[in-house]
């Protein structure tokens, strides 16, 4: 059942009563970011971006909508796949050692405002990680709030990536945010039984055959409007046929290495770990921090690293992602968000090296 939410504050109340620590959308410092809500008011209402190849700006809008923004440069990922914790420690106390596990306080988290190409990153790294305790301890308490989009940015090719503006599955509910005279208002769908509880708690209306008309061609006309796709043939076989094209040299010679594309993608998950020990050598730590396959060092094994070169990176981030993803996991890296494209400071786009290189690939 659809029904009609006249304002989010309702939402916003209910889910930190129940005892979840919101995380939605918030204007910070020049961008929409993540961060704890109290109130719905805090809500990035009012504000779009433009985005193109290496560039984010935010915009202001007509109206007053609290979802009419693309994808920032945070990804959910941060509060299921931290970008730092602790692993253990270890205590020598008159010669014995005694290690201790980590055991983080458990956080119910409550994510409000998730986009459809968000929500399937959250299911592709619940794929990858699923099989870590920690990761799945907090997996298991999150409740979705996804929101379908109605506002891609000009970086965005989620339709071509397997996705698409509407929510799929994995929500506990779903808003289609619809804007009349400059004042949205919030179709709500629950998903799940939580999401059902929730909804049920909530002041609202059945919606109007007429508004989920609305909802639905605001939809499809977002989908119409992606400006970028990836190419239309199978990209494992087709990567797996240009290792060795000249598009690799092209791209190396713009690539600084930086990491920037893994740090903002949803679906990144690569990590590593870092031992440190006090003055006294009777305490240590291993930390767990993320990583990134353009680091020199990562691929380092006795004598050198694996991939010297930025060519070599570059290729191995853009094969796993787009191809040999399937092979490990059934299915693609990329899930079409465009972050990477618009935080590249040298205006590499996926979508653009992903079509040359199957202009290139061998017959």
């Amino acid at each position: 059942m659809t029904v009609v939410l006249g304002s989010l504050e309702p939402l916003v109340a209910r889910l930190r009563a129940v005892g979840y620590t919101l995380i939605g959308p918030v204007e910070s410092d020049g961008a929409i970011v993540l961060a704890e809500l109290a109130s719905a008011d805090q809500l990035p209402h009012g504000w779009g971006v433009d985005t193109r190849p290496g560039c984010y700006r935010l915009r202001r809008r007509d109206d007053r909508a609290a979802f009419g923004h693309a994808a920032g440069p945070q990804a959910w990922k941060r509060f299921l796949h931290p970008p730092r914790q602790p692993l253990w420690s270890a205590e020598r106390v008159d010669g014995a050692v005694t290690f201790t596990e980590d055991q983080p306080e458990p956080v119910r988290y409550a994510f409000l405002g998730v986009r459809p190409c968000d929500l399937r990153a959250i299911a592709v790294q619940d794929r990858v990680l699923g099989v870590s305790a920690s990761y799945a301890a907090r997996r298991a308490g999150v409740f979705i709030v996804a929101v379908n989009c109605t506002e891609p940015s000009a970086t965005c090719f989620c339709v071509s990536a397997g996705g698409g503006p509407a929510a799929g599955p994995g929500y506990d509910l779903v808003l289609t945010e619809l804007i009349d005279e400059g004042q949205p208002r919030y179709l709500a769908e629950a998903g799940s039984d939580a999401g059902t509880s929730v909804l049920e708690a909530l002041p609202n209306q059945p919606a109007a055959d007429a508004e989920v008309a609305m909802a639905e061609e605001a939809i499809a006309a977002a989908a119409g409007r992606m400006q970028r796709a990836l190419p239309k043939v199978d990209l494992r076989r087709m990567l797996a046929d240009t290792l060795e094209a000249p598009r690799w040299d092209d791209v190396a010679a713009r690539c600084l290495s930086c990491g920037n594309c893994t740090m903002a993608c949803p679906t990144c998950f690569c990590t590593s770990v870092t031992d440190t020990t006090d003055l006294t050598g009777d305490h240590s730590e291993r930390w767990q921090h993320w990583a990134s396959c353009f680091e020199t060092d990562y691929s380092y094994l006795h004598g050198g690293a694996v991939r010297p070169t930025a060519r070599s990176r570059y290729r191995q981030w853009l094969t796993h992602k787009l191809g040999t993803w399937h092979d490990q996991f059934g299915e693609s890296g990329c899930v079409g968000c465009g972050r990477c494209i618009a935080w590249c400071p040298v205006d590499i786009d996926i979508t653009t090296e992903a079509n040359a290189l199957a202009r290139e690939a061998v017959p």
